[in-house]
Order: C-alpha cells, then structure tokens, then sequence
C-alpha cells in the first residue's frame, strides 16, 4: 500500500509561513490562523507534509484498508488561495458554511482569498463540529 505524502514533520511552521506564504496578507492571515486554531484545538502547529500547518491529530481506516494519521483541522497558505482543512464535506454539514462569508468549497476543503472575508467565529463553529465528528467516527488520538 502507498505511504501517506501528508506526515507530521518537525520543520519549523513560522520559518515555513515566511519562506512559503507570498504576499505580506497571506503571512498575517497564516499567523492569525494559528492563533484561532490553536484557541479551538488547544494544540500547537505541527508542519504536516511540506506544505500543511495541522493542529491536533487522529487515525483514520478506510473500508478500503488504507489507514494514516491526519490532523484534525489545519490550513495551508497555497499560492492562490489559503487552503482550509476544516470541513467534514459531509452533506449534514452544509448548513454551517451558510454564515461563514466569502469563500469556495472544495470536496472537504475551504479556499479562501483573505481571512477577513470570512466571519471567524462562524469559522470556528465549523471546526468544533468537524472535530466532534472525527472524533466521533475515528475515536481519540
């Protein structure tokens, strides 16, 4: 079976930001990310793969046997949109993206342009119930 590309790491996340996220909003954006998902998680950044910023973690199976570690919210500051992983994409979770604000919808992923086009504390519902979710569907790590 493959090798997951998405592990943990120990490169460092603020060198990461600096070196990685390329407008001087996408730094400030990255860095309030990580105080509202730390706030939320309780748990520090972790680098997950090269591009990833990951806060907490679970272990998952699939039915197909494939198994790995993931985190359980986290974003990435990619070059045209930061990249928000903290979403089930579960359909019983649609109705809290409604108040969220300005964003696009990626199967379980959420691009947004600037962290102010979306309303942080609709935000930080969504990432309480994904990760009462995998919680609920995966256990504790």
């Amino acid at each position: 079976m493959a090798k997951n590309k998405t592990q943990e790491t120990e490169q460092n996340v603020e060198e990461f930001i600096e070196s990685f996220a390329n407008t001087e909003q996408k730094k400030k954006d990255s860095f309030e990310l990580i105080k509202l998902m730390k706030e939320v998680t309780g748990f520090e950044p972790k680098m997950w793969g090269p591009t990833i910023i990951g806060f907490g973690s679970y272990h998952y199976t699939y039915a197909s046997g494939h198994e790995g570690d993931a985190p359980l919210v986290g974003f990435s500051p990619r070059k045209a949109e930061i990249s928000l992983y903290v979403f089930t994409g579960a359909e019983e979770h649609e109705h809290l993206l409604e108040n969220l604000g300005k964003f696009r919808k990626g199967k379980s992923c959420i691009y947004i342009k600037k962290l102010e086009n979306i309303d942080q504390e609709e935000l930080k519902k969504v990432m309480r119930e994904t990760i009462q979710f995998v919680k609920e569907k995966y256990g504790e790590s």
